[in-house]
């Protein structure tokens, strides 16, 4: 039976919740596993962690505290615009999904408050600061060097 190793290429089905139950995302919904280089920090470090180990058909569940999955909110991710600083054809609402530039490119960001004065928004991922729960099933392994036409992965 195949163990998933660090290097290895992985296919794994799984459904996220959050503690209080409510699903966040789930590969089954899609009816597609998602692939992924084990240990090449392509996943949050406990979902790579909860993986590698694992034979080929195995299945468990697994909490992965927030410091393992997207980190802890950071105040320094919820920052305050001057509406004068924004231009006037944007009309954002409370929850609306914005980019922010940075000199890595747009990062997305949700407007938290309004006010004739100012326009705050958050950059944190919506995931921070809250432990994850996963059901894994892995569903296949290949070789580290799966480059031949025939490996799924």
């Amino acid at each position: 039976m195949s163990v998933a190793q660090k290097g290895n290429k992985v296919k794994v089905h799984y459904t996220g919740t959050l503690n209080d139950g409510s699903k966040f995302d789930s590969s089954y919904d899609r009816n597609e596993p998602i692939a992924f280089t084990v240990g090449a920090g392509q996943m949050i470090p406990g979902f790579d962690k909860a993986v590698e180990g694992m034979n080929v058909g195995d299945k468990k569940t697994v909490n992965i505290p927030c410091d393992e999955a997207y980190g802890p909110a950071r105040e320094d991710l919820i920052i305050e615009f001057k509406r004068s600083d924004v231009p006037a054809d944007m009309k954002p609402n409370v929850g609306d999904q914005i980019g922010l530039q940075s000199p890595q490119g747009p990062i997305p960001a949700t407007v938290v408050e309004l006010t004739e004065e100012i326009i705050k928004v958050d950059a944190n991922s919506p995931m921070a600061g809250k432990d994850l729960n996963f059901d894994l099933e892995l569903v296949e392994v290949c070789e580290e060097s799966c480059e031949d036409e025939n490996c799924n992965c």
